[in-house]
């Protein structure tokens, strides 16, 4: 599944957020920016995998409703914190403040790195066998 690869890349970069210079105003935009992605992607694969599945709700939803119908479905996903990271997502285009920046890239890299990681063994494990068979 495609959505997947790019899924497991662009953590791979994300997950050495903690790691690089966060004084550093360029390295807190990269980091925002690789969130962005890594949770677009995110519910964009629930989604295929959901539709996989014959969930109904996969083939109209919103960012919202997958969160939802994927806590229904996957042990794996814990939708408070899936939620936050979606109300985080639509908020940070509007953080204008250095310290809500920061605030973000540390929730980040405590709470959404493990989440991400965690959804990603889950999926690997549970659809070892047919990744590479969805398109």
């Amino acid at each position: 599944m495609k959505k997947f690869d790019n899924y497991k890349s662009n953590l791979s970069v994300l997950s050495m957020a903690g790691n690089q210079d966060l004084s550093n105003d360029f390295i807190i935009s990269g980091i925002i920016d690789m969130f962005n992605i890594q949770f677009e992607l995110g519910w964009k694969v629930l989604k295929e995998l959901l539709f996989y599945e014959g969930v109904s709700a996969a083939s109209t939803g919103s960012p919202r409703q997958i969160i939802k119908e994927a806590y229904r479905f996957y042990s794996c996903i814990e939708e408070d914190i899936w939620l936050q990271m979606l109300a985080d997502r639509n908020d940070n285009a509007h953080i204008y403040s250095k310290t809500a920046a920061r605030r973000l890239v540390n929730q980040i890299i405590e709470n959404y790195i493990p989440v991400f990681q965690k959804l990603e063994s889950s999926i690997e494990s549970q659809y070892e066998s047919i990744l590479a068979t969805l398109a």
